[in-house]
């Protein structure tokens, strides 16, 4: 019981410390709803952290996003991808604010947008940098509107602050953004490692997941575990907030060995170049394989991440013959509510009596050196710290596939694979592309590069990669009308553009000769045009569309609609 008193007010101590790094009286809330939450700050996503809070908004588009303190616009961005339509707002107390998946930005900045889109000819704007003198707002100004663009996202708020100066991630909780939260977070799966050749685990020199039971409404315990030599562990836990069902992330990990801490992290801050290093703070392989995402309490070697508070023999265990040791790990979100794992451990003199074969192959890798394999018809070059550590690889080509081992380990930097195409013919050539078919049913498109005999690519996934032929060109449909149609009543042009190949690179659309802004919904397929960008002169119109795939296949429509200005 004392070292459970202990737990819990060292982590109140720690996180009303933090907070009082913080102004939590300067923002008001982007939304005027409650906050409730679809993702945490620092939650574990694909290669990096979440960077901020996803506020639910309803299922629905178009709620009013509010400027949460004065400042100025000081960047914009439309993209497609990851954020979609963006806003930055900078303020004088030294923090910026994001507000993310915008439908809309509000009144005096739409049109600067689109402005600038017009000028460009092109829906993504890229970075748009503003001066502190070109678009002040005041705090409570409505400054955009939420919706669901960047992707195949659902409704909602994707809402950040950052220091300005630095650029790192903040947790906004840290600025009084806080949901209902009275629910403890909850563990799926406990696993302890054996660390070194010598180490054991139950008599084993692998990885056991280890079983639990409930002792107390939020402590747990597991059986009696014999170890002996260097263990670690990694828990799969996420947290619930009051009002919603999503499995969030948490705020922090700590683990204390007889009552000692030797372990903390905390979400508390992060830069996004060291995002990255998530995949070694995670057990990657059993992630890659399983689709499970295991927190390791050890730090690896490499990994820079700055959430560590407490690290004490990087977080290993030392387990000696003749010695018992009381682990707890807790996991707490940032309400205070936390949840214990009790592991009692004892050491036990270990059974090796052999040291496991290494898995070697032809193709080993050196992490601090560069390295270039030669296949029958392709090639795969590694730059240096490609790898974070010395990595034997399994390497193979069979059938136009390269197979570049499993796709279990994680990199620091890209490699190219080349393919050699003297044997396709110039037709050929132009319709072909590289594809990752790890994913058998999906093949996913690489960006190609042919110059002469040669076709390469760069990607950080290691697994299969063939060549493909797409010689299908896009599909367009007109939706909300047909060819010869009167739209005087309509507010809007829509069509549906998809491709079944290597996907679409770009389109351009037209009234009467003039480009027109198409907004593009990735999720349904749908371009649409706004009627209200430009007053049309003459009851006739001629609208045309051009869509090109990633290979250069392409697609035109042309149609008249009629309508009265």
């Amino acid at each position: 019981m004392k070292i459970f008193i202990y737990t819990i007010v060292s982590l109140f101590a720690i996180s009303s410390y933090s907070q009082k790094k913080y102004p939590s009286d300067y923002f008001r809330s982007p939304l005027d709803i409650p906050i409730v939450l679809a993702g945490t700050f620092g939650e574990l996503r694909s290669n990096h952290f979440h960077a901020g809070l996803d506020i639910k908004t309803d299922q629905k588009e178009g709620l009013n996003v509010y400027a949460a303190a004065d400042g100025y616009v000081s960047r914009i961005k439309v993209a497609l991808w990851g954020y979609g339509k963006v806003i930055y707002v900078t303020h004088p107390n030294g923090y910026t604010t994001v507000y993310a998946h915008l439908s809309k930005f509000g009144a005096g900045i739409e049109e600067f947008v689109k402005k600038d889109q017009y000028k460009k000819e092109n829906y993504e704007t890229g970075n748009i940098f503003l001066k502190a003198d070109q678009i002040p707002v005041k705090k409570g100004q409505i400054i955009a509107y939420s919706g669901s663009t960047g992707g195949f996202v659902a409704p909602h708020l994707h809402f950040e602050v950052r220091n300005t100066k630095t650029e790192n991630i903040i947790n906004p909780m840290l600025f009084g953004f806080l949901p209902e939260d009275s629910i403890p977070p909850k563990f799926k799966n406990l696993l302890i490692y054996p660390i070194e050749d010598s180490s054991r685990v139950n008599n084993s020199e692998k990885r056991a997941s280890l079983q639990f039971k409930k002792i107390e409404p939020t402590i747990y315990s597991t059986s009696q575990v014999l170890a002996s030599g260097r263990v670690g562990f990694g828990v799969d836990v996420y947290d619930q907030l009051n009002g919603a069902y999503n499995k969030n992330g948490i705020y922090g990990l700590t683990m204390y060995v007889n009552g000692y801490k030797m372990y903390q992290h905390e979400l508390e801050t992060f830069s996004f170049a060291k995002s990255k290093f998530i995949n070694l703070l995670i057990d990657y392989p059993h992630y890659a394989k399983y689709n499970a995402k295991f927190q390791r309490l050890f730090k690896r070697p490499k990994n820079t991440l700055g959430i560590y508070k407490k690290l004490i023999n990087n977080g290993y265990l030392d387990v000696k013959a003749g010695y018992n040791y009381n682990v707890e790990i807790v996991a707490s979100d940032f309400n205070g509510n936390s949840t214990t794992i009790r592991i009692p451990i004892k050491g036990v003199k270990s059974n090796a009596i052999f040291k496991q074969a290494e898995d070697t192959t032809a193709y080993k890798i050196k992490a601090d050196a560069f390295h270039r394999f030669d296949l029958k018809n392709a090639s795969v070059a590694f730059p240096k710290n490609s790898f974070y550590k010395d990595v034997y690889l399994d390497l193979k080509e069979d059938k136009d596939v390269v197979t570049i081992h499993e796709p279990i380990l994680p990199l620091d930097k890209s490699f190219t694979l080349t393919f050699d195409i003297s044997k396709y013919s110039k037709e050929e050539v132009k319709q072909l592309y590289i594809a990752n078919i790890n994913n058998k049913k999906y093949p996913n498109y690489q960006s190609t590069t042919k110059k002469g005999s040669k076709a390469f690519t760069t990607s950080k996934t290691l697994g299969e990669y063939t060549l493909i032929i797409d010689n299908q060109n896009p599909t367009i449909k007109l939706k909300n009308f047909i060819n010869g149609s009167w739209l005087t009543n309509s507010k809007t042009l829509t069509v549906e553009i998809s491709d079944i190949g290597s996907g679409i690179q770009s389109y351009r659309a037209s009234i009467d000769g003039e480009w027109i802004l198409m907004e593009y919904n990735l999720k349904k397929r749908l371009l649409t045009y706004d009627f209200s960008d430009k007053k049309l002169i003459e009851t006739k119109h001629k609208f045309e569309i051009d869509v090109l795939d990633n290979v250069g296949n392409k697609s035109t429509l042309s149609a008249t609609f009629y309508k009265k200005s």
